[in-house]
């Protein structure tokens, strides 16, 4: 491993996030989309559930050690969709929001961060949110993925 440059985690804030089930597959995302479908009721609301649905695939597909997530706000869209979510038994969860800050500006840069986060994965659960410096870190308390 190379060496870690000196970084910092810097809280954000801390949301509510519905927390998918332990156990789920390939087949159950396709029957969430049709179900979930039904709660879409314009164009820029089907997108937003294709694009919710591709990360969860995603990440069902990447076999990653760390719960899926996503924020209660960003689901919002679904409006009566959110209590069927919870009727399949997604947990509401408190996550935090940090992000990765380099203490030296000239270290901030890919292949630093990658090794940050696989510094980081060996201290806390979390995943990365997409094409940002920062992650959602979930409570120690929740089941180990």
């Amino acid at each position: 491993m190379e060496s870690i440059k000196p970084f910092k985690l810097v809280f954000k804030e801390q949301q509510k996030h519905l927390s998918l089930p332990q156990i789920t597959s390939i087949v159950l995302t396709q029957n969430l989309y049709e179900m979930l479908f039904q709660y879409v009721m314009s164009p820029e609301k089907e997108k937003k559930l294709k694009t919710f649905i591709e990360r969860l695939e995603k990440h069902i597909k990447s076999k990653a050690r760390t719960p899926f997530s996503a924020p209660i706000a960003e689901l919002e869209f679904l409006d009566n969709g959110l209590e069927e979510l919870q009727l399949l038994n997604w947990m509401e969860i408190p996550v935090s929001l940090f992000t990765i800050e380099f203490m030296d500006p000239g270290d901030d840069n890919d292949d630093n961060l990658e090794n940050v986060l696989s510094y980081l994965e060996n201290l806390i659960t979390f995943n990365r949110r997409e094409d940002t410096q920062d992650i959602y870190v979930y409570p120690s308390n929740l089941t180990t993925y």
